[in-house]
């Protein structure tokens, strides 16, 4: 069993940068890809970028790719999403996510999630 628990969503202008963290609960969090998601209102719950267990390879939306970064720390057994030149089709609850492999994240434990809103 994994907790998951986000921060570090707010208000921010476009063109602005904003870091989000994703702390986990228990002492397994190295043997987890960790990944973050992001819902709009109205669209469906999409792939941000991810972050393999093992190798640390990293993996982004197009959509993204450029603009943010994804890290952990195993030794905080948190990871980050640093998101710079924000747009405000970035505006959307964030989700942190966590399972053995990259590809099985959707299936795997999830966060409550936090608020990122970019204004124009």
């Amino acid at each position: 069993q994994v907790q998951l628990v986000e921060s570090g969503g707010g208000l921010v202008q476009a063109g602005g940068s904003l870091r989000l963290s994703c702390a986990a609960s228990g002492r397994t969090f190295s043997r987890y890809a960790m990944g973050w998601f992001r819902q709009a209102p109205g669209k469906e719950r999409e792939s941000v970028a991810a972050i393999a267990r093992s190798t640390g390879s990293t993996y982004y939306a197009d959509s993204v790719k450029g603009r943010f970064t994804i890290s952990r720390d195993n030794a905080k057994n948190t990871v980050y999403l640093q998101m710079n030149s924000l747009k405000p089709e970035d505006t959307a609850v964030y989700y942190c996510a966590a399972a053995p492999t990259v590809a099985t994240m959707k299936g795997g434990y999830w966060g409550q999630g936090t608020q990122v809103t970019v204004s124009s």
